[in-house]
């Protein structure tokens, strides 16, 4: 086994999946000939890594709303969380890239760092199939994951809804109270949020502010914005 196949416990079949996702593009621009590079395994690498998460996450925080499983999936696979697993498995050091990247900082670059450990997904899912690449995913992503289990998500319906609307126009959705119910101790509240003259969304709380969290949550999955286009 090479020294990378035993810090990731893994025996590749065909070593030459291996050889690629390892072979950073500079290596062939910089020879003149035609080497296989790691950017189409990437891209398949990419795509596993994607599937493997959302289906552990939906597993796995089955009381969490889509908008907070999207933010914790961005989270696990953000360009920072992928280059802290390579560099854990010392991948940089394991790369063939030509001398040029080399001397530019390539080994520690987070896009080389980043493309590569998708590679290796991509890889490992070719030579294993997808419980090889799962198992691989998973352990490199065991503390984050514990973490998160820990801590409470980071999640902000309304900012989140406001942000995506300003991205379209610079006005702000408004929320409206419809009807408050119960005695005072243990009212009821029901808000909408109205955008461009769209309601959005509804929801209801034991406050205003639940009340809009949750007509934003709603709006945020209908997205009803889109009519506008």
């Amino acid at each position: 086994m090479s020294p990378l196949e035993e810090r990731i416990g893994y025996k590749f079949r065909n070593s030459l999946l291996l050889a690629e996702a390892l072979t950073h593009p500079s290596l062939g621009h910089e020879t003149q000939r035609h080497h296989f590079d790691n950017q189409r395994l990437e891209f398949l690498g990419d795509a596993v890594l994607q599937l493997v998460i959302t289906e552990y996450l939906f597993q796995h925080f089955g009381g969490e709303a889509e908008g907070q499983l999207t933010k914790l999936r961005s989270r696990l696979v953000s360009r920072e969380t992928l280059k802290t697993h390579a560099a854990a498995l010392d991948l940089g050091r394991h790369l063939l890239m030509g001398r040029g990247e080399e001397a530019s900082g390539g080994r520690e670059r987070t896009s080389t760092l980043t493309d590569a450990f998708e590679a290796l997904i991509g890889a490992l899912y070719l030579d294993g199939g997808l419980d090889t690449a799962r198992k691989f995913i998973l352990a490199q992503a065991r503390s984050i994951l514990e973490q998160i289990a820990e801590e409470p998500v980071d999640f902000n319906p309304k900012g989140d809804l406001q942000e995506l609307l300003q991205s379209i126009s610079p006005r702000s959705p408004v929320y409206e109270l419809i009807t408050q119910s119960g005695p005072e101790h243990e009212k009821t509240f029901v808000v909408q949020a109205v955008w461009e003259g769209i309601v959005l969304g509804q929801g209801s709380g034991r406050s205003k502010k639940q009340a809009e969290t949750s007509a934003a949550l709603e709006a945020i999955k209908l997205k009803r914005w889109r009519t506008l286009g």
